[in-house]
């Protein structure tokens, strides 16, 4: 398996308002990972309609940002099934200011948990942990960071969240998600 690799969250950003697309990288990552969370498989190639119907009324996106949202989708794809449990949420980095941090995960749980919703999964197909998950979900996407509040202590909770948010990802990812093929298994047995 290759390790893939996203440009830095600022290139993204340039690259997408370059090419007139009204979605941040977070918003990009959250729904594009809520589609594999919800059972997707990105071998199929049918992430990119849904990504355009979601985020561009239907239009196709140009070349450079398609090709960043091809890479998100192999890269969380790899991550969510993968052994390391590595999954990461494309959020700034953590010199950037801790507000446009907090706005960038309320986008990105909103854009997951629509990206759930984009591939069909009602609550009725979830576990009691799942639509635990998505309400833990839900509320997380209502937060915000108070700005007359101790920074210093609100940073601290905020990667608490993040890390929150990873594993609900995952989890959800456990439940709905594509699993990885087991070579052993499709195999044939010589005798």
């Amino acid at each position: 398996m290759t390790q893939v690799t996203l440009h830095e969250y600022s290139t993204i950003t340039a690259t997408l308002s370059s090419d007139s697309l009204a979605v941040t990288p977070a918003e990009m990552h959250g729904l594009l990972s809520g589609m594999l969370c919800g059972g997707l498989d990105p071998a199929l190639g049918n992430w990119a309609p849904m990504l355009y119907d979601y985020t561009n009324d239907g239009q196709g996106w140009p070349i450079q940002s398609k090709g960043l949202a091809a890479t998100c989708v192999q890269q969380a794809s790899e991550q969510l099934t993968g052994e390391d449990l590595d999954f990461e949420l494309l959020l700034p980095a953590d010199s950037q200011n801790l507000l446009d941090r907090g706005d960038a995960l309320t986008e990105w749980v909103s854009a997951f948990i629509a990206g759930i919703g984009v591939v069909g999964v009602t609550s009725g197909v979830l576990s009691e942990d799942g639509k635990e998950v998505l309400a833990d979900l839900a509320e997380i996407a209502q937060l915000g960071i108070d700005e007359d509040g101790d920074m210093e202590e609100q940073a601290l909770l905020f990667e608490q969240v993040i890390e929150h948010v990873r594993v609900c990802a995952m989890t959800l990812h456990a439940e709905l998600g594509l699993k990885p093929s087991n070579d052993e298994d499709s195999k044939p047995t010589l005798h």
